[in-house]
């Protein structure tokens, strides 16, 4: 816990993925929600074929999920989010000609049925 899973749509062509994923850690390793930074997993995913909407528009998208064991308070929760925005409002490429939809979503992973190890 956290694990933290970035998806872009490839006519982001500009998207800084290592960037973002060494601020985004950062940001959330600051967290009092973060006990140990090494809990912190993020990765992206760029995403070649995807549809937005109907509209014949370029278009583009940057959507986190947020995966926390159960149990975090909704302002906690929020406050994670939040951290996570910050980094992509930043990074995200803005193309002139493209409206690109920016979104965060944090997910409860249930404590009961979660198993880790560290080999």
């Amino acid at each position: 816990m956290p694990h933290l899973v970035i998806d872009y749509s490839a006519n982001l062509i500009d998207f800084p993925s290592a960037q973002i994923l060494a601020e985004v850690n950062a940001a959330l390793c600051s967290s009092p929600e973060v006990k140990e930074e090494a809990d912190v997993k993020s990765r992206t995913n760029r995403i070649e074929q995807f549809e937005i909407g109907t509209a014949p528009a370029h278009r583009g998208f940057v959507h986190a999920q947020l995966r926390l064991l159960s149990g975090r308070t909704p302002e906690a929760k929020k406050d994670l989010a939040e951290r996570v925005a910050v980094v992509l409002r930043k990074h995200t490429p803005r193309p002139a000609d493209m409206m690109v939809q920016l979104s965060v979503e944090v997910l409860d992973m249930d404590r009961g049925s979660y198993v880790k190890e560290r080999l």
